[in-house]
């Protein structure tokens, strides 16, 4: 790792320097649970603490409402939790305040106790056993009788995604025609349309198995109201539109980044047998979106040798904690499996190595002409990306006349996708500093910044 052997607070070395307390709000499920982290962070409800560099993990037994403390341990590797409380969330609050109070220099080194140790055993376990069912399944494959029961498999696959390809090459065909009502009857008429007009079309789309595209159009009615910016949608939903018609003719990743916008799935097993990227990767960012059914979160890296991007996506059912495995401001040694396409962004976490360490600064950090020329070369080979990361180095957010930009040492400007930024503005206090953000057509989104050498969760 690009960090070295720290020295804890009782002087002896330890793997692992403790996070700043930025980070550890980052990882908080919602604003509740931070508060009665926080509200844990002191020693005071804490005894038998300890922590260990191998595997490196903190724990200790915080006083509760009943009679016996409950049982917490961080393993700081992944970073995963366990904790004897009946709450459902991913760290529970205990979980936030043993962090917070090793932050602070609160948790001395110590052996682990039997409950500590039994926890590692049976996650090493569950590990071993999910590597014997792939090496079983990598032997059935091997075996003639297998083989032939998995090409039956395969040849039924195979019959039904031609089905689904007429469904979709139906349902592309509709799209273009009813793209070509929108222009002829005037795009005054589309904004004055109710969510209805949209909401029908791409209820068509579902049925015709395109769930991307029918996602497309769902976003339009929050640009109808924009014409310049409702006619830049229906031009990309065109251009995919005539792509996928002649998706025989493109180069092999573009017609997977055009399938992919489609609805078409990508396996996650298929992903993880392509090639794997080993580097160290810094996480610069970190977004939830959430609606009644679903939160998204979008995990942002960058490497630090191959200076390349990369997004880890995760899916929770609403109410429901994500996983928050990957932290804020913090470096991973790991391999990367990045999904197909013209311009690959999307990945999957292969395998890890040792436990996450911080970064001085956020690696990659470029002025806003730098930042641009990159986001124009990404946008050239795909043109349909609809976000892309960001680390820049040097800035401050100042007040504009059409509202808060972000400003390089140079003058070059970014507008940001905020009203007003006070977050970020009281974080880099008039100072220059690196933040990274997502970029889309509103403008910069800020997600971290980094200030005297901390990360601040945005």
């Amino acid at each position: 790792m690009i960090a070295g052997v720290t020295t804890s607070i009782a002087g002896v070395p330890d793997a692992t320097r403790p996070w700043s307390a930025a980070q550890i709000h980052a990882l908080a499920p919602d604003a509740s649970s931070l508060r009665a982290g926080q509200g844990l962070g002191t020693a005071g409800p804490w005894r038998e603490t300890g922590s260990a560099a191998e595997p490196p993990s903190i724990w200790g037994l915080c006083k509760g409402s009943g009679a016996n403390p409950y049982q917490t341990c961080v393993d700081l590797a992944e970073p995963a939790y366990r904790c004897s409380c009946p709450s459902r969330k991913f760290p529970c609050k205990h979980a936030l305040g043993l962090l917070l109070l090793w932050s602070a220099g609160g948790v001395a080194p110590g052996p682990p106790p039997d409950w500590v140790t039994d926890w590692h055993s049976a996650r090493a376990g569950r590990k071993d056993r999910t590597a014997e069912r792939a090496d079983s399944r990598a032997a059935r494959a091997a075996d003639p009788a297998a083989a032939a029961a998995t090409a039956a498999t395969a040849a039924t696959a195979a019959t039904s995604q031609a089905r689904r390809a007429k469904r979709v090459e139906a349902g592309v065909a509709e799209l273009e025609r009813w793209l070509g009502d929108q222009i002829r009857q005037g795009l005054a008429g589309a904004a004055r349309a109710g969510y209805g007009h949209w909401d029908t079309m791409a209820a068509r789309l579902v049925d015709a198995q395109a769930p991307g595209l029918a996602s497309a159009v769902r976003r339009l009615p929050m640009v109808a109201s924009a014409p310049e910016r409702l006619l830049a949608e229906l031009g990309l939903l065109w251009l995919l539109v005539r792509a996928y018609q002649r998706i025989e003719l493109l180069p092999t990743e573009l017609a997977a980044t055009v399938r992919s916008r489609v609805g078409f799935p990508v396996s996650t097993e298929s992903v993880l047998l392509g090639p794997r990227v080993h580097d160290e990767w810094a996480v610069v960012g970190v977004r939830d979106e959430a609606d009644e059914r679903l939160t998204v979160r979008r995990v942002w890296l960058r490497g630090i040798a191959s200076d390349r991007p990369a997004l880890v996506l995760s899916f929770t059912p609403a109410g429901l904690t994500p996983p928050a495995d990957l932290v804020l401001g913090t470096v991973v040694e790991a391999d990367l499996c990045f999904y197909p396409g013209a311009q690959p962004l999307r990945a999957l976490v292969a395998h890890r190595y040792g436990e996450p360490e911080p970064p001085a600064q956020p690696p990659g950090a470029q002025n806003v002409s730098g930042a641009l020329d990159e986001y124009a070369a990404a946008i050239a080979a795909e043109p349909w990306l609809d976000r892309w990361p960001m680390v820049l180095r040097d800035v401050v957010p100042v007040p504009h006349d059409e509202g808060w930009v972000i400003r390089d040492r140079v003058g070059a400007v970014l507008p940001l996708d905020l009203a007003v930024p006070w977050r970020l503005v009281a974080a880099a206090g008039g100072a220059p500093c690196a933040v990274a953000g997502e970029w889309s057509t509103r403008g910069l989104r800020p997600l971290a910044a980094w200030v005297d050498g901390q990360v601040v969760a945005l």
